[in-house]
Formats: C-alpha cells, sequence, structure tokens
C-alpha cells in the first residue's frame, strides 16, 4: 500500500516536471521522469499506460520502445481510454516493419474510441467505410451512419 501511495506521488510530481522543458533536455531528469511513468503504466493505472505509451511510441529510441508503446496504449485502449484507442486506430492503417496495414483492426478500436467519447472516431469511421482500406471494403450506408453520428458530437 506505502509502495502505491509513494509511486502515486512520484507520478504527480513527475507530471507536473514534465511540462518544465529545462528538467526534461535533462539526462538524469529525463531518466528520472520515464522511470516513475513506466513504474505507473507497470501497476496498471490507465491514464499512465495511455500517457506513457504515446511518449514511448512517438518520442521512445527503436522499434523496442516502439511496440512498448504500442503495448501500454493496447491495455489503456481496452481499460477504456478513448485516446489510446483512436490512437491504436490510426497506427493499424500505417503498418509497420512487423505487419500490414489491417483496416479491421482500426474498425475495433475506433469503435471502441467512439465508446469512450472520442470527438474524432465516428468521423474517421465514416471516412474509412466510404474510402476502404485494407481488409474493409467501402460501404456507403455505414459510412453515412458514422457521419451522421460525426455530425451529431460536433
Amino acid at each position: 500500500m506505502l509502495h502505491a501511495l509513494r509511486a502515486r506521488l512520484s507520478y504527480w510530481l513527475a507530471r507536473r516536471l514534465f511540462h518544465w522543458s529545462w528538467w526534461v533536455k535533462q539526462p538524469r531528469g529525463w531518466r528520472w521522469l520515464e522511470g516513475q511513468f513506466a513504474r505507473m503504466a507497470a501497476l496498471g493505472d490507465r491514464d499512465a499506460q495511455s500517457f506513457y505509451g504515446h511518449i514511448l511510441l512517438f518520442r521512445g529510441q527503436g522499434l523496442g520502445a516502439r511496440q512498448e508503446g504500442l503495448r501500454l496504449l493496447r491495455l489503456a485502449g481496452e481499460a477504456g481510454d478513448a485516446k489510446a484507442a483512436y490512437q491504436l486506430g490510426l497506427q493499424c492503417l500505417q503498418g509497420d516493419v512487423l505487419g500490414a496495414a489491417d483496416g479491421q483492426q482500426a474498425v475495433y478500436w475506433w469503435q471502441l474510441a467512439l465508446r469512450a467519447e472520442h470527438p474524432l472516431a465516428a468521423a474517421r469511421l465514416a471516412r474509412l467505410y466510404q474510402d476502404g482500406a485494407p481488409g474493409v471494403e467501402p460501404d456507403a450506408a455505414k459510412s453515412a451512419a458514422f457521419a451522421a453520428q460525426a455530425a451529431i458530437q460536433r
């Protein structure tokens, strides 16, 4: 219990220090921040998994960091984090060296993001069904339904 409280306090401080560019630019400061983000994500905190997953995906060094970022985003997305689910949908359509683009996976993640009320998920699904993608045939009816839902959310 004390370990979890200490982790939460350190994570709270790390999130505040993350906005101070001079701290982030210091190698020791950055390593400390990453340690706090990683510890809180390892404890299963959905918000920490999403936050650190995004950092690793976009600022991590190497394929291992990218894969760990995607893993953390999957955990957060499955737990109901809208931003993580939306980002995973984008990544599914891009593909990478480990796999080709997958429209069906993008649909899955964007539907989760839509349920979590992400403001862009319905518009992305509408465009996906309008244009089609690998594994997803164009479907005018689904595209129109998601476009209408996107218009309501605005």
